[in-house]
């Protein structure tokens, strides 16, 4: 299965707003992260974890708290190469990129949820 079939779209901001607005819009959309993109290019990525690491300082911007080294996967990889990348990063998500675009996002969920393993039915003998 390739990563194009489970992605989904990724929730960018263009500005660097504070913790408490990040963390008012990740609650309201239901997600756990947000990529911050400058000229469309990626800057970064915050997630909840971030968040809540700086929950006592939420006029903070998040330029400050995102994660700057971004791993992102091609559109076109298969799952056990993401599953790979994101084992040996220790992360839970990857953007994914089209010739160095931002087309998506890919999470840990995302990849359990579409595991042919994990889903298959069992059989008892």
């Amino acid at each position: 299965m390739k990563i194009r079939e489970i992605m989904n779209k990724a929730v960018v901001i263009d500005s660097d707003i504070d913790i408490r607005k990040a963390a008012q819009l990740m609650s309201k959309m239901g997600i756990g992260s947000l990529v911050f993109l400058k000229n469309n290019k990626i800057k970064g990525i915050v997630t909840e974890r971030d968040i809540i690491k700086n929950v006592c300082t939420p006029s903070k911007k998040i330029s400050s708290i995102m994660t700057k080294k971004v791993i992102t996967i091609d559109l076109n990889s298969i799952l056990d190469n993401a599953t790979a990348v994101m084992t040996s990063n220790k992360i839970k998500r990857l953007l994914v990129t089209e010739k160095g675009k931002l087309v998506g996002i890919v999470t840990a969920t995302d990849m359990i949820a579409n595991s042919d393993v994990l889903n298959e039915d069992l059989v008892f003998i």
